[in-house]
């Protein structure tokens, strides 16, 4: 396997302590959890159905989410010889190939293991990006694959996801049965709504910040797949701008996938609110991107990334 895709120390130290953290919070939440509902059977059967669930068929929610579906050979030979390409030259399994019918350009990776992903592309990128830009794309993507950090994404965004949960049912519980509960009840569901509010405000925070590292970890591992770290920049010059001209209402619903797209569905560079952002700037990004094509003496050929 190219030295490309070999384990990231510092990505890899990253998903360790963020799994260890989120799994303290994870097991103090379940704690208070039982403490205040005072049963652990309700408390074990919910989490581990909703664990469950989200592990195993997280590549198939992501792809009905977002109008995906795996797609022949036949039907795209273009787009699975690249991922072939690049799956030979990296030592990988050849992931499920999708296309999203949708006008977005973007493209996303999941899966809970490198047998078991999923690489999707949506037909507005295939439009709009030439064969190198496309394939520094797919390169991205399979090193989220071949990193592992899709599934400890998976992992780790399923407390908040319980979390989230909670605090709505606690709050319309509330609102709509509230009249109907004595004072204990009220104290307990104010309770459980305080300690799920705060599992999911620092989850969210744990895992936004391992998602923009492993968003520049991969975007490194594909400049050196490929060899191109111009092509690569140049499709995440031209994503972003396309994506600022998409009407608002229509990047809504993908905006739920942010961490998993190959830039987020903002249509716009984040200020201050970056430290909560899934991705590093695009400025970050080309920065990094222009540093590897120096050490690659890339510059001396500018007509390589067409």
């Amino acid at each position: 396997m190219p030295n490309c895709f070999h384990s990231d120390r510092r990505l890899t130290v990253r998903m360790g302590l963020t799994l260890f953290l989120l799994g303290l919070l994870y097991v103090g939440f379940v704690a208070a959890l039982i403490v205040l509902l005072r049963s652990w059977l309700l408390v074990a059967v919910l989490v581990g159905a909703l664990f469950v669930a989200q592990f195993w068929f997280s590549d198939r929610i992501a792809l009905f989410a977002m109008r995906g579906r795996p797609v022949a050979r036949e039907e795209y030979p273009e787009l699975h010889a690249v991922v072939d390409r690049l799956c030979a030259i990296a030592d990988l399994p050849r992931p499920v190939v999708a296309v999203s019918a949708m006008d977005m350009p973007n493209a996303f990776a999941t899966g809970r293991s490198a047998d078991h992903a999923v690489v999707c592309v949506t037909t507005g990128l295939l439009r709009r990006l030439e064969p190198a830009e496309l394939e520094g794309v797919l390169a991205h993507e399979l090193s989220h694959v071949a990193h592992k950090d899709v599934a400890v994404i998976t992992v780790a965004s399923f407390l908040g996801v319980v979390a989230g949960l909670v605090v709505r049912f606690a709050f319309y519980s509330q609102i709509f049965g509230g009249g109907r509960r004595d004072q204990n009840t009220a104290i307990v569901f104010a309770a459980v709504l305080g300690v799920s509010a705060a599992v999911y405000a620092i989850s969210f925070l744990l895992i936004r910040a391992l998602s923009r590292y492993r968003e520049l970890a991969a975007d490194r591992a594909a400049a050196l797949l490929t060899g191109r770290p111009s092509a690569l920049a140049a499709a995440l010059t031209k994503v972003s701008g396309e994506i600022a001209r998409i009407p608002t209402k229509d990047l809504r619903t993908a905006q739920a996938f942010n961490a998993f797209y190959f830039t987020p569905a903002t249509g716009r560079e984040p200020g201050i609110e970056r430290f909560f952002s899934t991705h590093p700037t695009l400025t970050r990004r080309l920065d990094q991107l222009g540093r590897i094509s120096a050490e690659l003496g890339e510059a001396a050929a500018p007509g390589k990334a067409g």
